[in-house]
């Protein structure tokens, strides 16, 4: 009860602020659910046919009995670059709302609009996310535990980077990756290697 309590409350914050939010699948102690007859899938997913339309979802209801994860749809107020932890870690210099997923991956709220750069757009481990994507937001449960803001927007009154700056940032942040990662003994390399983001990813970005 004290979680869905706790998502209802955080996705009341986001509508309160102008972010779009949209229930997605619950976790049931084996996988995430939605309570749907017709529906087979088992990874984190929106409830509601038209999410990325919907502009009027009823939080009090949808939080009512069930922890449904909290869905942020990416496009309309703001964007998102996730990144590999290693890089998330290693970006200075740019102040933006961070989430990280249980698996490590640091997905960076930014305003919308964003195109990424060449050197962000070729690597398979950075996604964008924009219109017609989503993200799981904190509080929401996963199965491989709980999704936590690393700077909520709270600690930074709403406000969005701009998505150049931040790009800046994570270039220069590989480039100081690639240095290190050169300069590492072969063996060491393969332990150091980011690996390619999950396929929920790429197919959130693909639609």
């Amino acid at each position: 009860m004290l979680l869905r309590v706790r998502l209802r409350t955080a996705a009341a914050r986001f509508a309160d602020h102008g972010w779009p939010v949209t229930p997605g699948s619950y976790f049931n102690g084996a996988r995430m659910a939605c309570d749907r007859p017709t529906c087979w899938a088992t990874s984190c997913h929106p409830i509601l046919p038209d999410w990325d339309r919907s502009t009027d979802v009823h939080i009090g209801q949808w939080w009512r009995e069930r922890p449904h994860s909290v869905l942020l749809p990416t496009g309309r107020v703001f964007d998102v670059i996730e990144v590999p932890s290693l890089l998330g870690i290693k970006v200075q210099d740019v102040t933006a709302p961070v989430a990280v997923t249980p698996a490590g991956h640091w997905m960076f709220l930014v305003r919308k609009g964003a195109t990424l750069r060449p050197e962000l757009h070729q690597r398979f481990d950075i996604v964008h996310h924009g219109d017609g994507s989503w993200i799981p937001a904190p509080p929401t449960v996963l199965p491989e535990g709980q999704v936590r803001w690393q700077l909520s927007p709270q600690h930074l009154d709403w406000q969005l980077p701009d998505p150049d700056g931040l790009q800046q940032a994570m270039v220069s942040a590989l480039v100081s990756l690639d240095a290190s990662f050169l300069d590492l003994p072969i063996n060491a390399r393969r332990s150091s290697f980011i690996p390619p983001s999950t396929v929920e990813a790429a197919l959130r970005k693909a639609g």
